[in-house]
């Protein structure tokens, strides 16, 4: 089946994929973590997006990012992989590709799923087996999120200002939904989204989506397993 065109939805966030090349490693040092890092902040800038949730891991990365305009997270990601993709052949002596050739993405119900790809994101070391507790893993959001660590590339979502009047009561309730794995049925769910370019929502949001952008997105329901490529 053909993969379904990338979403062109201002103001809408996505969930992100991008894999390495053949899964192959793509960070091998707190040098390339850190280049990444401060590289994604300075496109967001430069092409108008806030990424709100994040992991870098060591053959891919998330993202939960809300674009302003519709062409804004393809050159966020065209800009970022170039730059570090010169840097990490550069560094390590190598030629040709290191990315996929292709992200993934799924836009994202903020009424529904948001907070569960939040969860989603910055549970994937837990997942790995890298950690025990998501706080554990220094590259993701999750200290920005749950703990007010500054974090240059982070930027919340009105949802998750509306989780509490001040930063600490943010910041506790945010913790909270933490103290629960996600269900088995809501991983599955992301990951069909992500991987197929499905819309990841209720069916109201997926009808309205379909509608408002001329596309299908909806995922049949025998092919609801989702891939296990990713934790």
């Amino acid at each position: 089946m053909a993969r379904q065109p990338r979403y062109a939805a201002p103001g809408w966030p996505q969930h992100v994929i991008q894999r390495g090349n053949n899964r192959i490693p793509v960070f091998a040092s707190d040098g390339d973590y850190e280049s990444y890092h401060a590289w994604l902040r300075q496109a967001c800038d430069q092409y108008g997006c806030r990424v709100h949730a994040y992991v870098l891991m060591g053959n891919h990365v998330h993202l939960l990012i809300t674009p302003n305009t519709a062409s804004g997270i393809a050159s966020v990601m065209q800009s970022v992989g170039r730059q570090y993709v010169r840097r990490f052949n550069s560094t390590y002596r190598r030629t040709g590709t290191l990315w996929e050739g292709r992200y993934r993405a799924t836009v994202v119900d903020t009424q529904r799923y948001l907070f569960t790809c939040y969860r989603y994101i910055e549970l994937n070391p837990v997942r790995a087996g890298i950690v025990r507790a998501p706080q554990g893993y220094r590259w993701s959001s999750h200290h920005a999120n749950a703990f007010g660590a500054t974090d240059a590339v982070v930027v919340p979502h009105d949802e998750y200002l509306a989780l509490g009047s001040d930063a600490l009561t943010r910041q506790a309730a945010y913790q909270l939904l933490f103290a629960v794995d996600l269900p088995e049925h809501e991983l599955a769910a992301v990951r069909v989204a992500t991987n197929k370019g499905w819309a990841l929502g209720a069916k109201r949001f997926r009808d309205d989506v379909a509608s408002l952008l001329e596309r299908r997105t909806m995922w049949l329901g025998r092919r609801s397993q989702g891939s296990s490529a990713d934790p």
